[in-house]
């Protein structure tokens, strides 16, 4: 090869193993139809405070997180086959949207999450870890008096298709005591932690008097995305009776600032777009307490 055949041939594999790594990373581009970026995308400011992470932000099944591994397929089969206990969207006639978010409370994004509802007068529904309530009691307050929604989300985060019936009792019913402690009700609310979920633990959960909320768009925000990258997974995928899922709190190292910088967009856009925000239970039309 010639002196200067070289640099070509090491340019070309540089941006072979370049395609490689960003195919690698999933990184995608992807454009939203007739949706312009509305001003707020520059100006709102995430702040990047440092955490100190207790151990009781450890959650059992390592860095997993909700509707990561388990497929979509599925939970549309236990929907059809439970109905009016397993739910995934609301009236598909109705323009509405519920924002749900996972793994909270922390004393930082479930907070930023918090502000930026409230600035726009969005209530939302959080599906709590008791482990993480237990040490954000304040925030877990917070969220109940400001009208969102709590859920139950287990205490541990385990994957309840590897637990028995009476541990599977144990996660559910603690979160329940925690939150009827705190805000005086018990959640009839739960999501499964992984959206993981066999036909036999939801009649295990059924028994337990909850009723199971699902998803059907999914932001993949505990990827680490950026907040483009969130904005579009949502906006792309929205429909009528979306149940729309994000986290509002993360594992050790977890980055969930892609979450706040696109909420604030995601509500104006959706707004524009007359979409009426709604809680979990308002979507569905079921209770969220237990009697």
């Amino acid at each position: 090869m010639s002196g200067k055949g070289v640099p070509w041939a090491v340019g070309i594999l540089a941006l072979f193993v370049l395609g490689f790594w960003l195919a690698e990373a999933g990184w995608q581009i992807r454009l939203v139809p007739n949706r312009s970026v509305p001003r707020e995308w520059t100006e709102y400011k995430v702040r990047q405070e440092p955490v100190e992470l207790s151990s009781a932000y450890e959650l059992e099944g390592g860095p997993e997180r909700t509707g990561r591994g388990f497929p979509q397929r599925e939970i549309l089969d236990l929907a059809s086959e439970f109905p009016g206990l397993v739910f995934n969207q609301g009236d598909p006639k109705e323009k509405k949207v519920a924002l749900t978010f996972d793994d909270g409370p922390d004393a930082v994004t479930t907070v930023q999450i918090l502000d930026i509802l409230k600035e726009h007068n969005v209530k939302a529904t959080f599906f709590v870890i008791g482990k993480r309530a237990e040490v954000d009691e304040a925030v877990l307050k917070r969220m109940a008096d400001e009208g969102h929604v709590i859920g139950n989300h287990t205490w541990n985060h385990p994957n309840l298709m590897k637990l028995d019936e009476a541990r599977i009792a144990e996660e559910i019913l603690k979160v329940e005591e925690l939150v009827e402690k705190v805000v005086g009700y018990r959640p009839k609310l739960f999501r499964s932690p992984y959206g993981s979920l066999s036909r036999e633990n939801v009649k295990q959960v059924a028994n337990l008097g909850c009723y199971i909320i699902a998803w059907n768009v999914d932001s993949l925000d505990w990827k680490g995305l950026s907040g483009e990258q969130v904005r579009t997974n949502i906006l792309e995928n929205i429909r009528n009776g979306a149940i729309v899922l994000q986290h509002s709190a993360g594992g050790p190292g977890e980055d969930l600032s892609g979450t706040v910088a696109a909420l604030p967009v995601i509500i104006t856009t959706l707004k524009k777009e007359g979409y009426q925000f709604v809680t979990v239970p308002e979507l569905l039309n079921i209770p969220y307490k237990k009697d």
